[in-house]
């Protein structure tokens, strides 16, 4: 008879204890779902709610499918993903770049701590006019707009990593007469890549909010267009069926995003 190792019994257990607790939260998450669809349909049909605003499930359904099967709304879906997903590359290479200049200067760093911080307490989509005049209406402008939202945040983000890096490291680099470039090369960088990696979910919630108020103020197409034009029309299958593409393709992005982060820090620990 094969004696089992208590280590590895407990470890069985506690994995099948672990599995069994996410089964049961995914079942409980799928109850809460369907019951909501069905309260909603229900008071939509018994007019508990305004049937011309909040329009049953059923209708949204039947006008989403109606829609992403002629391609209408799947072409304004690219545009906005597409969009999205420049401004989020953008925004973060920019702010890492950003955070690497200040921490090699810190000069610098202490003449633009004040514009910062009040950059970051400002609500950033309040420059989308600014930016839209500056550039002009357009894709580059909806761009730009989310861009800059998620630079000054990984900027931030990014820079307070470099400067909480242990000294212990900096000063072992120092005594080998190690250059500012070879110390941030071998001990600031490494080092802040967690940093740097979460902020890659941040940043596709700010990538998101530029874009789509972007999109409310200039443009002709994309999810936050519909929205608007929904509004105007007084079409609200459309607003909602927009607000639901947007929350599924934000979803799916940060979900990728996730897994690249847990990719990054699998092999920065091996790298370690």
């Amino acid at each position: 008879m094969t004696r089992h190792n208590p280590d590895q019994q407990l470890l069985h257990d506690y994995k099948r204890r672990a599995k069994r607790e996410q089964r049961l939260v995914f079942a409980w998450q799928i109850v809460l779902l369907v019951s909501f669809l069905s309260l909603w349909e229900l008071a939509s049909r018994m007019n508990w709610v305004d049937p011309l605003i909040f329009r049953s499930p059923a209708d949204i359904y039947h006008m989403l499918t109606e829609k992403l099967t002629n391609g209408t709304m799947l072409t304004h879906m690219q545009v906005t993903l597409l969009e999205t997903i420049a401004s989020f590359l953008i925004g973060t290479i920019l702010g890492i770049v950003m955070a690497s200049i200040l921490w090699f200067s810190e000069r610098l760093t202490r003449i633009m701590d004040p514009y910062l911080v009040v950059m970051n307490a400002m609500p950033k989509v309040a420059l989308g006019p600014i930016i839209i005049v500056a550039i002009g209406p357009g894709y580059v402008s909806i761009i730009t707009m989310g861009a800059v939202i998620s630079a000054v945040v990984t900027t931030l983000i990014v820079h307070t990593a470099f400067r909480e890096v242990n000294q212990n490291y900096i000063n072992v680099l120092k005594s080998f007469k190690a250059s500012r470039g070879q110390i941030f090369k071998e001990a600031v960088l490494p080092a802040a890549i967690p940093a740097m990696i979460s902020t890659l979910k941040i940043n596709v919630r700010l990538s998101w909010i530029g874009v789509v108020v972007g999109e409310f103020l200039v443009s002709r197409e994309g999810l936050g267009y519909l929205i608007v034009y929904g509004v105007h029309v007084f079409d609200f299958s459309l607003v909602i069926a927009s607000l639901i593409l947007i929350a599924l393709s934000a979803a799916l992005m940060y979900k990728f995003v996730e897994q690249i982060e847990k990719m990054l820090l699998k092999h920065s620990s091996n790298s370690f």
